[in-house]
């Protein structure tokens, strides 16, 4: 009787040991699971204290009448979308988008477009003009924007400019001495355009290089003994491969040359007479002036902007990974 007993007590028992385990196991991966989460939720934060709030006071700032005055006497005025109206009814500030897009447009194709053929000669050097090639690249690269723009300041200068008595010295277009780059909004964007690229071409150029590089060569060279050219191969085979690559790469372009701010400023201050004026020095008018209200709702559709032009290509690209 008493061994009945014990038995029961024992059989009513195991199912909490066996319960246990099972509990822990759920645990174990639960805290698996959150370990990324807890991993990222660091540089989570720092993200959202140092550039969340920020982002929230430019957009509230946008919604009020906000001048000098109410900077020094802190009474905002609640306007709402007034000064989205104000912006978009603006003639001056549609032209400045045409303008911005662009110069968006051709510095990205020009810099991805460039860098891939860059890659293409990298591939295709001897190894010591290669490298000579990769640290002219590198210098380039490592250039602040502010020094690269007095460079070609220097350059393009009217009087003491070496591309006037490069220019010049050919005696093919006549003399060149005292021409101003800088006269008209076309010439001078060319410059600033001949700069930006100068200083994105490495960046593009060493990262299509990597992908050349990870392109299996067994696969090159059965294309070669089957007959194709290196146009073929080009069209066929490599630019299918590093498409990928240069989505991402096309998609960095374009965020950084649409905001571009330091070049134009440096080297011609939106003029002349507000000629090369994009939307971040427009922004920067906008601020110097003391209408931080409108200045604050360029910003934000600065953003919105990038977000439509962003947003369907970041699909694509998605897109495309799944598919591979």
């Amino acid at each position: 009787m008493i061994e009945t007993q014990q038995m029961g007590e024992s059989h009513r028992t195991a199912p909490r040991h066996s319960v246990a385990p099972s509990r822990r196991r759920r645990l174990r991966r639960l805290a698996a699971k959150s370990l990324p989460y807890l991993a990222i939720a660091p540089a989570l934060i720092t993200f959202v204290v140092l550039l969340g709030y920020p982002v929230y006071l430019v957009v509230l700032t946008s919604l009020e009448h906000f001048g000098l005055r109410e900077l020094a006497n802190g009474g905002e005025t609640w306007v709402g979308l007034a000064n989205y109206q104000r912006i978009l009814a603006d003639n001056e500030f549609i032209t400045v988008v045409i303008r911005t897009f662009l110069f968006m447009i051709a510095n990205v194709a020009l810099t991805v477009v460039g860098g891939f053929f860059v890659a293409l000669l990298l591939e295709r050097l001897r190894r010591s003009v290669r490298l000579a090639l990769s640290i002219s690249m590198i210098l380039a690269w490592a250039t602040p924007a502010v020094t690269g723009a007095v460079i070609f300041q220097w350059l393009f200068d009217s009087k003491l400019g070496v591309i006037n008595w490069a220019i010049g010295s050919l005696g093919i277009f006549g003399s060149w001495l005292n021409h101003s780059w800088f006269d008209t909004g076309f010439s001078a964007f060319s410059v600033i355009t001949l700069l930006i690229i100068w200083q994105s071409i490495p960046f593009v150029a060493f990262s299509v290089y990597a992908g050349l590089l990870a392109i299996p060569r067994e696969l090159i060279e059965a294309a070669r003994m089957d007959g194709a050219s290196e146009w073929q191969i080009l069209r066929m085979i490599t630019i299918p491969l590093v498409r990928p690559l240069l989505m991402l790469l096309t998609f960095l372009s374009i965020i950084w040359d649409f905001k571009v701010f330091t070049q134009v400023y440096t080297m011609v201050q939106g003029g002349p007479d507000g000629e090369t004026v994009t939307l971040s020095i427009f922004a920067y008018i906008e601020k110097t002036q003391s209408r931080y209200d409108l200045a604050s709702a360029v910003s934000v559709i600065m953003v919105v902007m990038l977000l439509v032009v962003l947003v369907p290509y970041i699909r694509h690209m998605i897109k495309t990974q799944e598919e591979a």
